[in-house]
């Protein structure tokens, strides 16, 4: 993503189309919604700026002063070095792009970020007659917004917080049974955002067609952070998980039984609309418990690397797969002549992590005989990234337009890259490309 200016030209305050409580309003709808619900750095951009505006001080809303007054930076932090800002307000624009194309949310007050400024724009949808403009009052409302935590993408009708990033991944097996019975109910909010409107089905039903189209129930496999995996029982389909082994410090705080990665549920709960939005079964099993005569029942979906001892199983026999070697999560590409790699240092201080890899694969597997779509990082953030592309049409077409024409009928793989802010993951950056 191209960076934007330190600073951005002043500009004049915006005519409001509406009263300040529509805006207010709809703010708390974008909020709540799951593409903004399930992180801290985007509503918080999105409510300071929104709020700022409508105080009047939009024309003061600069990188620096976001990055001191939303992220905690220090006055003098160097923004090019940090660039915190540029990115949370890249994935807003984008976010609320997605949010105002589904036709769901039509005749909706429109927010607004505009490229080049961090001052929203508020304008209601064509053909709105715009009643008479209210007065701006200030209002405290959307400080507590920012400070708050924000709910969790599977928050129940009471929306329950969401955990603090020591627990980020503090999430017990015996958990998953009420995520499957709440991911219908929130999934209703989470449909696969659709295309722009072209003859034929999206890409997103192109990529999700093997899954569609077979009349089994499609398995969901999860990793477990938890579970010490025998690498040496990689190929032996009848042992999932062997014998406990010294924990890597990367993953210390993964090691508390019964617990799966919250990014890992996260990815889940997006890629399973793909399904839930066009009413196809699936089911959520956890890599431990998973047998090989269940994943050649149907479809399989792989979430989670070196926690999910089948996706290690399944990308040994592809060009790119994951090896632990002297002391690092190595990403390999097993075709290149100079053994190109991707590696994660396991001593490496988790709060340290800038950035992360992952690979998204769409296989038809001979060993299990079924598709296969893999969504697996190196360490969390790279899983969530990688989710990303399985229901986002942004960056999934970003793949497609490096594949072939036929791509639907073939078999990939992809490296991606994605950088690490704070603990959260940003755009996927794809790496490199297999087609066969």
């Amino acid at each position: 993503m191209p960076l934007a200016p330190k600073s951005m030209p002043d500009v004049e305050q915006p005519a409001l189309t509406s009263d300040p409580a529509a805006v207010r309003e709809q703010l708390h709808r974008l909020l709540a919604h799951p593409l903004f619900a399930n992180s801290k750095r985007y509503p918080a951009l999105l409510a300071y700026t929104v709020e700022q505006t409508l105080l009047g001080n939009g024309g003061e809303l600069k990188e620096r002063s976001i990055g001191i007054e939303v992220f905690g930076r220090t006055p003098t932090y160097d923004a090019n070095a940090d660039p915190v800002v540029r990115i949370t307000a890249g994935e807003v624009r984008k976010r609320l792009g997605l949010y105002y194309y589904d036709s769901a949310h039509t005749g909706e007050l429109i927010i607004e970020l505009p490229v080049g400024s961090y001052m929203p724009l508020f304008r209601q949808p064509e053909g709105f007659a715009e009643s008479s403009s209210a007065i701006i009052e200030p209002s405290h409302a959307l400080a507590t917004v920012i400070s708050e935590p924000q709910p969790t993408v599977f928050a129940t009708p009471a929306e329950v917080p969401a955990p603090p990033r020591s627990s980020r991944l503090r999430w017990p097996l015996l958990a998953l049974l009420t995520v499957v019975g709440c991911v219908a109910g929130v999934l209703i909010g989470m449909r696969i955002q659709p295309t722009p409107p072209v003859e034929g089905p999206s890409n997103i039903d192109r990529f999700w067609e093997p899954f569609l189209s077979s009349p089994n129930t499609t398995t969901f496999c999860l990793g477990e952070p938890a579970k010490n995996i025998d690498l040496d029982s990689i190929n032996s389909f009848e042992a999932p998980v062997g014998a406990p082994a010294e924990p890597q410090k990367l993953y210390v705080r993964l090691h508390l039984s019964g617990n799966l990665a919250l990014a890992d549920v996260i990815t889940l709960t997006r890629a399973a609309a793909a399904l839930e939005s066009r009413h196809k079964a699936f089911r959520v099993v956890p890599a431990s418990e998973a047998s090989f005569a269940q994943l050649r029942e149907g479809p399989i979906v792989l979430i989670g690397a070196f926690d999910n001892i089948w996706t290690l199983r399944l990308t040994q026999k592809l060009r790119f797969g994951f090896e632990s070697k002297n002391g690092d999560a190595l990403l390999v590409d097993r075709k290149s002549g100079d053994k190109t790699t991707w590696a994660t240092n396991w001593d490496l201080p988790y709060q340290k992590l800038s950035k992360d890899y992952a690979i998204v694969a769409r296989i038809h597997d001979g060993t299990t005989g079924q598709p296969v779509i893999i969504a697996a990082g190196i360490s969390e953030e790279g899983t969530e990234a990688a989710g990303e592309i399985l229901y986002n049409p942004v960056y999934l077409n970003t793949l497609l337009a490096k594949a072939p024409a036929n791509w639907e009928k073939m078999n990939m793989e992809a490296v991606i890259e994605t950088q690490v802010i704070e603990g959260h993951s940003g755009p996927p950056n794809i790496l490199a490309l297999e087609i066969w």
